[in-house]
């Protein structure tokens, strides 16, 4: 088992302020450091990091300065993350040009999984063949970012037509996409964690976590979710690939809560090496 972090902890979530007006300009972006973010997950025991796709697209015309800085801190590039409305038919071409963007830049710099979110919901509310939007755009998704050589999986949500575990539900009906379970975004859209895990497990090639209470998020250990349980289920269905602790928001230092995650997570992996 490897683990990585997101950067997005250092400056949090935001949006390209181009796509208000350009929508294939929409990427994600976090408006910290990046080499501060790599500094420290680095020196806090991880092997790798996942990016946003408009925190990559900074270095488009300068890709040796990427190189660099994970050569620096002997970080692996191990996903990039996007997201997409899917939903407008008229925004649907532009939308997929941003996904083909991102997806060659993660192969550039040797990326091993495209994460997407997404699935806008209308202001009327949701329409039935939204579901089946979603879905044959996430289909589209993933043709793309497999030519680029990078996995695909879709990530459920809050906010999004994917929220839910019967939306999911709805959603995975139509496409084969791989499943990357959010521990949080699953429990505070009303999921049964180890539930939906094992009733998608042959679709997980990657997985992220945070903890949760009371609706926030939190390092791990530091809410009430079942990791015991869930890293149990992963050893035993022969999980071994990359586990990304990705924390949107953190009150104190990023780098502390970093620390936090890894010592939980050696943990409790310790706890299931002989778990066949």
């Amino acid at each position: 088992m490897k683990f990585g972090y997101q950067t997005n902890t250092w400056g949090g979530v935001v949006g390209h302020p181009a796509g208000v007006t350009s929508i294939k300009d929409l990427f994600y972006l976090t408006n910290g450091s990046d080499e501060e973010a790599i500094a420290d997950i680095a020196a806090t025991g991880y092997q790798g990091v996942e990016l946003f796709d408009g925190n990559l697209v900074r270095y488009a015309d300068n890709p040796n300065q990427f190189v660099e800085l994970l050569d620096k801190y002997h970080q692996n590039l191990i996903a990039v993350y996007s997201g997409i409305n899917f939903i407008y038919k008229d925004a649907l071409e532009d939308e997929m040009w941003r996904i083909e963007q991102a997806a060659k830049l993660g192969q550039r710099f040797g990326a091993l999984h495209f994460v997407v979110g997404g699935g806008a919901i209308r202001a009327s509310g949701v329409r039935e063949e939204d579901y089946v939007a979603v879905a044959k755009g996430l289909d589209r998704v993933a043709e793309v970012v497999s030519h680029y050589g990078l996995t695909p999986s879709y990530h459920p949500h809050l906010g999004t037509i994917g929220q839910s575990p019967e939306q999911i539900d709805r959603i995975f009906e139509h496409t084969q996409i791989n499943f990357c379970p959010d521990t949080a975004h699953l429990v505070a859209g009303g999921a049964d964690l180890l539930d939906i895990t094992a009733k998608y497990m042959d679709r997980v090639r990657y997985v992220h976590l945070k903890d949760l209470h009371n609706g926030e998020f939190l390092p791990l250990g530091k809410g009430d979710l079942p990791f015991d349980e869930l890293a149990q289920m992963l050893r035993r269905n022969g999980y071994d690939g990359w586990i990304t602790v990705e924390l949107d928001y953190y009150s104190g230092h990023p780098k502390d809560a970093a620390r936090i995650s890894k010592s939980f997570l050696d943990e409790i992996f310790k706890n299931t090496t002989a778990v066949n």
